[in-house]
């Protein structure tokens, strides 16, 4: 069964910056969806035995602030 986790992201200001973070989590084994939100600060990731705080510490990489819903 897939597996939802909700982030909260802070820092990212435009376009950009959503497409750099959607792009790094959809790297991250398990991965199969990565929805981010520029309105309301947040990413929605879908997959297969996700591991949150590697989801944290790839979007930290990116330049961004996260932390789980």
């Amino acid at each position: 069964m897939a597996q939802v986790v909700e982030l909260s992201i802070t820092g990212m200001t435009c376009d950009h910056c959503v497409n750099a973070v959607t792009a790094a989590l959809k790297g991250v084994p398990g991965v199969r969806e990565a929805v981010v939100s520029l309105a309301d600060k947040s990413a929605k990731v879908t997959g297969d035995d996700l591991d949150v705080a590697k989801l944290i510490e790839t979007v930290k990489e990116e330049g961004y602030e996260a932390a789980a819903r």
